[in-house]
């Protein structure tokens, strides 16, 4: 259920921590402290005085806030056990679908991650790909505690940022959001290329997990963005342009089979909540690209 920053504004003190309480994870004290700093002129602000609670907290409280939290693909996510945010959160890298060699490798760097740290390793999986959240896992693992607390804090920021976001409506909405997009240039024509039949993929080691597929308009655009609406998983990509279809048509002769047939551009997006805009220029014998705006 949604709701407007102006209805939470007039809520009872008891009724607003219901409304959001469950944005920090098993935390429903966060907006009980948020809730006499009322009324909040933007949804960021609603954010950043939830967030304050947690940063004014005592160690010992704020230690165990971490410690509510689950494991990514443990024991609790393969028997249900965990919120309705969380799981869906952990579905939308497929961790809950882990095979049995992807579910241990997680049980090994969670242990390991708990027994260094004391707390569960988190993350907000929705600004990653499986790929980057197991690099993370790694990377992190070689933290001293001070370094390791204060990125976890920092990985609740975004988790709890996008919660509230699609929880409340209102002013000042949190940049939350990324934009992956493309057009070909038919550079041999001078014109923009129409028609191109374009698929994106997500990889993951050696692998191409295909993700959608476009067709350029008049303008060789798509007529969306291929990523819009959410954050953009940090991570590997790949986008595979069917230029040799597009030549064809244009009863250009490149050879039997053509030079180019599909045009392949990977690319690595760093910026969840950045634009990255990845056009192909192209002839019948090269290609280059560039990140735009």
């Amino acid at each position: 259920m949604s709701f407007s920053l102006d209805r939470l504004n007039e809520m009872a003190p008891a009724d607003f921590a219901a409304a959001v309480g469950d944005t920090f994870e098993n935390a429903p004290w966060v907006a009980e402290a948020a809730a006499a700093q009322r009324p909040f002129a933007t949804v960021t602000a609603l954010h950043a005085a939830l967030f304050a609670a947690v940063q004014a907290a005592a160690p010992e409280r704020q230690l165990a806030f971490l410690r509510g939290h689950p494991d990514l693909a443990g024991k609790a996510a393969r028997a249900g056990d965990l919120t309705d945010e969380s799981r869906r959160e952990q579905a939308s890298v497929g961790l809950d679908s882990l095979d049995e060699e992807g579910f241990a490798r997680f049980h090994r760097l969670n242990d390991a991650y708990k027994a260094r740290f004391e707390f569960p390793f988190i993350v907000c999986v929705r600004r990653h790909t499986r790929e980057s959240i197991l690099a993370q896992f790694e990377r992190r693992l070689a933290n001293d505690a001070a370094a390791e607390r204060a990125a976890a804090m920092r990985e609740i920021f975004f988790i709890t940022r996008l919660r509230v976001a699609a929880r409340v409506t209102g002013e000042g909405m949190p940049a939350v959001n990324g934009r992956l997009s493309t057009h070909v240039l038919d550079t041999h024509a001078g014109r923009p290329a129409a028609g191109v039949a374009i698929e994106l993929f997500q990889l993951d080691g050696e692998k191409a997990h295909y993700i959608q597929s476009a067709i350029t308009n008049a303008d060789g655009r798509t007529d969306g963005p291929l990523i819009g609406g959410q954050p953009l998983p940090i991570g590997r990509w790949e986008l595979r342009f069917a230029v040799g279809d597009h030549f064809r048509s244009r009863g250009i002769a490149a050879g039997d089979p053509p030079f180019l047939d599909i045009v392949p551009l990977r690319f690595s997006i760093a910026e969840p909540e950045g634009h990255y805009h990845v056009p192909l220029l192209c002839t019948p014998w090269s290609y280059s690209t560039y990140r735009g705006s």
